[in-house]
């Protein structure tokens, strides 16, 4: 990592917002309606980068390792899990009210806590009260105590209470991991910075149990672990950094957390959270359920509660911190082209057919190319406009490689690859472009 701080680029945020909607990546939720707050719909584009990302980690975390294996617990779980796991006490959020303008905030986020930054009026706050961040709803037609509900803040929780279920089904033994991807839903306060920090929102967190006499090596190794994956994607080393907690940030359950920052146009801020959750959360959970939550080791006789290390990424946020890290402009024969520089893993499409012409001489052969493709690779096909207007929405789109079927493509049988960051063009047999494309993309 860097020893300068970099600067962040504040004109940057709302250029990737801008181009966002262009583009087909983000829309505002229910937007002929006015809007919905911090909601968020993921378009034709979008849906595909943020299931890239989310593929990209499920790859990393579970395919590639033979100590991990995956879940899909309930988005709604009834108040003990969250009594035992210590969210109904604990997980609140300072709230304040400025008597001026009737603006709430939340209290540790205000740069001046004397100061409104809505209306400039100071000392205008009201007393700060604990805000509880949990959804509450009902299940079932009666409302009454026995039907209340929460939707989940965290996924978290699911891996804990299925602990026994997986160790015993799945054979393994500390150390191994439970990952999950799911929405989680949290009732923020100030949602603020486009998909950054929303109510609905999606996470990747994985929870590793180990022997207690392990967490520390483990954690450490987590760390760098996480911190690496981002930077493989193509993110560059001087927007991240590895952030200890200081012992007062420390959540209630942690022994120690880092975080994995990015350098967002507003500063530094939280991708992923890696954690040592010793063994609060089965014991909570033990505890309050009457089932035994731990481990015994048949070679040693030894039982054991497993502590936990959790690396915790949020997709949505991790999405829009690839998209800011790969967004670029550069000159091009005197006009200014905007290209996203993805790593092919994440880019939505990983190839864009594109005739020439509209002439019905080359839709067959264009339509040939694209069936040969899309069983391998998600493609795009686009025959509207001009071949260099085409090319320029394809890097606005962040696509590696553009196959042209042009006129000398009926007599040569070959297409024209082009790529996305150098623009160097390769002339390709038709019959070769796959394995071409697929080397290129490799």
């Amino acid at each position: 990592m860097s020893s300068e701080e970099p600067a962040a680029d504040a004109g940057l945020f709302d250029k990737v917002v801008n181009l966002c909607k262009r583009r087909g990546f983000v829309f505002p939720s229910a937007e002929i309606y006015g809007g919905f707050r911090s909601t968020y719909d993921y378009g034709p584009v979008g849906v595909l980068l943020l299931r890239n990302v989310k593929d990209a980690w499920w790859r990393s975390m579970v395919q590639l390792r033979d100590d991990v294996v995956g879940i899909d617990a309930a988005i709604l779980s009834p108040p003990a899990v969250w009594e035992a796991s210590g969210h109904l006490q604990n997980f609140t959020d300072p709230l304040v009210d400025c008597r001026s303008c009737h603006e709430r905030f939340r209290l540790d986020k205000l740069d001046d806590p004397e100061l409104c930054p809505r209306c400039g009026a100071r000392g205008s706050f009201t007393e700060a009260r604990q805000f509880n961040l949990m959804f509450k709803t009902q299940a079932g037609p009666v409302q009454d105590a026995g039907a209340v509900a929460y939707l989940r803040p965290e996924t978290a929780q699911g891996m804990f209470t299925n602990f026994a279920n997986v160790a015993t089904t799945s054979r393994k033994k500390p150390p191994f991991g439970i990952a999950q991807v799911g929405k989680s839903f949290r009732n923020e306060i100030t949602p603020q910075n486009f998909v950054f920090r929303t109510r609905e929102f999606e996470q990747m967190e994985m929870e590793y149990f180990v022997p207690p006499e392990a967490a520390t090596k483990w954690f450490e190794y987590w760390c760098q672990e996480r911190y690496d994956w981002y930077v493989e994607l193509g993110m560059p080393k001087e927007t991240l950094r590895l952030r200890p907690h200081d012992a007062d940030e420390l959540s209630h359950y942690s022994t120690a957390t880092s975080d994995v920052e990015f350098l967002f146009p507003w500063g530094w801020d939280e991708l992923e959270g890696i954690a040592n959750r010793t063994d609060y959360d089965l014991t909570q959970h033990a505890a309050h359920s009457g089932e035994r939550l731990e481990y015994f080791d048949q070679v040693t006789g030894e039982r054991y509660v497993p502590f936990v290390i959790e690396p915790a990424a949020g997709a949505t946020r991790t999405m829009m911190a690839f998209l800011m890290a790969a967004y670029d402009e550069e000159e091009v024969r005197g006009e200014l082209r905007t290209v996203l520089r993805l790593h092919p893993r994440l880019a939505p499409y990983k190839v864009a057919v594109l005739p020439l012409s509209r002439k019905e001489t080359l839709t067959p052969l264009a339509r040939e190319v694209l069936s040969l493709l899309q069983p391998h690779m998600m493609c795009d096909y686009d025959e509207t406009q001009s071949i260099g207007r085409r090319y320029r929405r394809q890097d606005e789109l962040g696509t590696p490689f553009c196959v042209t079927v042009d006129f000398d493509s009926l007599d040569d049988a070959a297409v024209t690859v082009r790529e996305r960051d150098s623009m160097v063009q390769d002339r390709v047999p038709v019959d070769g472009v796959l394995d071409h494309l697929r080397s290129r993309l490799a």
